[in-house]
């Protein structure tokens, strides 16, 4: 059994923030990855609305946080946590596929993840033209026709992405205007090869062995279309990742952690911050900040323990 004063699980804007406040804190805090350094931002491909820079890709900011809280003397362990044990208090357990720990306080910040359509089609066809990472897989797609599903900010960053490789991509939007920023609107607009279908979702995407073409049905009318199509890049939002946490931290109907003011969850030692607690912000900067508060809230927490035995 390992055991550890500050575990922090995953490793996003909000985990690599709170290594940093944590490391400089003489904590020494043990970062468990995840299934990928920097969650969603490491694989997004253009990041402008971080301070401190007009534009930089999502993979290189990673990297900078990452190295930044090595520098304070942050560990980086690369596994996922399978179990942890909470409602008992005092020692904090987390089980990963390679090592058992006890830790006196954690940090949740394990983030969201990509939320699917559920439509026929969808499952059997990731990987072979389904996609929910422009970024990781734009390149496949050269001279081809694609679909993105969304109108978010995601939906239009990606979909800008993948117009440096496909002949067009049309954004699909089940709503009659698009949500996303006005910057990002303004820069999709004036882009040739996008164009945008409103008032539509897709009901089935069809192959057979890729995708080759989907269902198309508008919401008002009922009209049913097929499209032939390369590929279908789905940006709908994201659930946050707290199956591992049912029955022991207090969450809301969305299954966000629950935190008070101090970043503190129901379990006392245990803080959360980033997507895994925000349903409202969703945004690196937020996630950032609220990696920064919980990193603090537990170093005064450890403050006031008795030192172990």
């Amino acid at each position: 059994m390992q055991k550890e004063n500050l575990i922090i699980i995953g490793s996003g804007p909000a985990g690599l923030t709170a290594a940093i406040y944590a490391a400089r804190a003489n904590l020494s805090p043990l970062v468990i990855v995840g299934n990928q350094t920097g969650g969603q931002i490491a694989i997004t491909s253009e990041v402008e609305n971080f301070p401190g820079f007009d534009s930089i890709l999502g993979p290189d900011l990673t990297d900078k946080m990452k190295a930044q809280a090595e520098k304070f003397g942050a560990r980086f362990e690369f596994d996922e946590v399978t179990e942890a044990k909470f409602a008992a208090g005092q020692p904090l357990y987390l089980k990963t596929y390679g090592a058992e720990y006890e830790a006196r306080a954690v940090i949740v910040a394990s983030g969201a993840s990509a939320r699917r359509l559920g439509i026929p089609g969808e499952a059997e066809h990731v990987g072979k033209g389904v996609s929910y990472c422009a970024t990781c897989d734009g390149f496949f797609f050269k001279g081809k026709d694609v679909l993105v599903v969304g109108g978010g900010d995601s939906a239009l960053q990606e979909g800008i992405f993948l117009t440096k490789f496909a002949n067009r991509v049309r954004v699909v939007h089940r709503r009659d205007e698009l949500r996303a920023g006005e910057t990002l609107k303004d820069r999709a607009k004036k882009n040739d090869k996008m164009q945008f279908v409103f008032d539509t979702v897709l009901d089935t995407i069809e192959g057979p062995g890729k995708v080759q073409a989907v269902q198309a049905r508008n919401v008002k009318t009922n009209q049913v279309e097929k499209w032939a199509t390369d590929g279908v890049f789905v940006f709908v939002g994201h659930f946050p990742n707290t199956d591992l946490f049912k029955g022991q931290l207090a969450m809301d109907g969305q299954n966000f952690l629950l935190v008070d003011k101090y970043m503190q969850t129901s379990v006392s030692g245990v803080f959360a911050a980033g997507e895994v607690m925000d349903p409202i912000y969703k945004q690196a900067v937020s996630s950032a900040g609220q990696g920064c508060q919980a990193a603090i809230s537990a170093e005064r927490y450890l403050e006031a323990l008795p030192e172990p035995a």
